[in-house]
């Protein structure tokens, strides 16, 4: 069983301190970076060796979202913000259906060629006005046009090989506060979220959704604690009311968001507690290395599932045989013209 971290590496390939720690069996997993990469090649090679290090093979994962959030760019298609799709949706649904099954299917071929499972998405957020951390992340302000188009870049993601993370449970798009710089606070009412926030997450469940990242948000209606900390959100309402069967992974545990529970060893041993399967902690290597050196014993109470659920299936495992497809081009080509239509804000 691949071990429930899933922790970052240093450079453009591996160090001897990276391979030490990557080969601790509370490691599952690697998530890169845009400092991780520099050209097609490397990526593949860098790829190749974290795969190489153990049996069953550690994943790799990174966030290939598209607009602002896109770790690799040189060598890989540039991919429209999410919120685009949402204004193509406004105008023609049909056609915003059919290019957001596009971006996935190239956000999802791209990586898988190159040796990376998956990426972590896609964002099911409302794009609220006064979020900072959001915003063109999301599809839609609208919840049921989140989920329509949410719907379609999973079935898409899915039919590559490439499984689903959605984030960030139960909504990070309402609350104006950065989580990488300070806890956010919601303090609407259940109701209230289940009636917006909420919806997405509720439609994609249905719909085979591999995984969930939780959101490092406070919602004291509804508990005192953050929800990546929290039973409530997470064992009763994510998994005994809407019946989520998925892993649950925190969102980086090094954000001051989740500061709440002081030490690292804490925090872990919160969202375990809590029903976290999957703990995300990268950008801080003193962070790894204290939950690392703890005896791997202290968290065998806990049941977790298994991060091989998320391991993607490549059927193009070279980028280069995949980019010389016909299909590639012209998704390429559809893609590349939202930079000049009308769509791109």
């Amino acid at each position: 069983m691949l071990g429930p971290l899933v922790i970052d590496i240093q450079g453009t390939s591996i160090s001897l301190e990276d391979r030490e720690l990557l080969l601790h069996p509370l490691v599952g997993g690697v998530i890169l970076f845009a400092r991780n990469y520099l050209e097609v090649g490397q990526l593949d090679s860098l790829c190749r060796q974290i795969k190489h290090l153990r049996s069953p093979s550690l994943l790799v994962m990174v966030d290939q979202e598209g607009g602002r959030v896109q770790r690799f760019k040189n060598g890989f298609t540039l991919l429209p913000a999410l919120g685009i799709l949402g204004k193509i949706y406004d105008i023609d649904s049909c056609e915003a259906l059919s290019l957001t099954r596009d971006c996935a299917w190239m956000m999802s071929s791209e990586l898988l060629a190159a040796g990376v499972d998956l990426s972590l998405a896609p964002v099911l957020d409302i794009n609220g006005a006064e979020s900072e951390v959001i915003g063109s992340r999301a599809f839609h302000a609208d919840s049921a046009v989140v989920s329509d188009l949410a719907l379609a870049y999973i079935e898409a993601m899915h039919r590559c090989g490439m499984r689903s993370v959605a984030k960030h449970f139960p909504g990070h798009g309402s609350v104006v506060a950065d989580s990488h710089k300070e806890l956010p606070v919601d303090f609407r009412e259940l109701k209230e979220i289940e009636n917006n926030d909420l919806i997405p997450f509720v439609d994609v469940a249905k719909a085979g959704l591999a995984a969930v990242m939780m959101a490092h948000v406070s919602y004291p209606k509804i508990d005192k604690l953050p929800a990546g900390y929290s039973k409530v959100w997470i064992s009763s309402i994510l998994k005994s009311d809407y019946g989520f069967s998925g892993l649950v992974m925190s969102d980086d545990l090094t954000m001051t968001g989740a500061a709440t529970y002081g030490s690292y060893i804490d925090r872990a041993h919160a969202s375990f507690s809590a029903g976290c399967d999957s703990l995300l902690i990268c950008n801080n290597r003193s962070a790894v290395e204290d939950l690392l050196s703890v005896n791997t014993s202290v968290f065998d109470e806990f049941e977790l599932k298994n991060l091989e659920l998320l391991r993607g299936v490549s059927v193009n495992r070279e980028l280069r045989v995949l980019q010389s497809s016909e299909k590639w081009h012209r998704i390429r080509a559809r893609i590349a013209a939202l930079e000049s239509g009308h769509y791109a804000h």
